[in-house]
């Protein structure tokens, strides 16, 4: 079974988490620096391809009642620049992702500063798991 990759896209950075080779479990691995949508495009092609990922799953910031605002319409630019270039994408909704992984790294004792370096990746992770479990349902 191909690799998944996760993202939780932000403004600045995007978190990445990638499946197991058996897609059971989800593992944070990086943070990218965002730097536009086509390099944005190109490096997690990269990373894709890296990990052997079929399938790129992108969280999507729904607002607290389920509706689309704006943040999730500057994700669905990425994700629509994702597919044109030839990768299978799916949306999972990310509502309190973050706060799920602050809360996982915070019952970790993680410092702040190593909180700060490792949330984006964590709440990618989170996303991730959340695609997974739902495979099943």
């Amino acid at each position: 079974m191909p690799r998944v990759l996760g993202l939780d896209v932000g403004t600045k950075t995007i978190g990445v988490a990638v499946t197991d080779e058996l897609g059971l479990c989800a593992h944070g691995v990086t943070t990218l620096a965002r730097r536009g949508t086509k390099r944005d495009v190109e490096q997690l092609a990269e990373l894709a391809a890296k990990w052997g990922a079929g399938r790129i799953v992108v969280g999507l910031p729904l607002e607290g009642d389920g509706t689309l605002g704006h943040r999730a319409e500057r994700v669905r630019v990425l994700t629509a620049a994702l597919a044109a270039a030839g990768l299978a994408v799916e949306e999972c909704d990310e509502r309190f992702s973050t706060v799920e992984a602050e809360e996982t790294l915070l019952a970790a004792d993680l410092s702040r500063a190593r909180r700060k370096q490792v949330i984006d990746r964590a709440a990618a992770q989170v996303i991730l798991t959340r695609w997974l479990e739902g495979r099943g349902e």
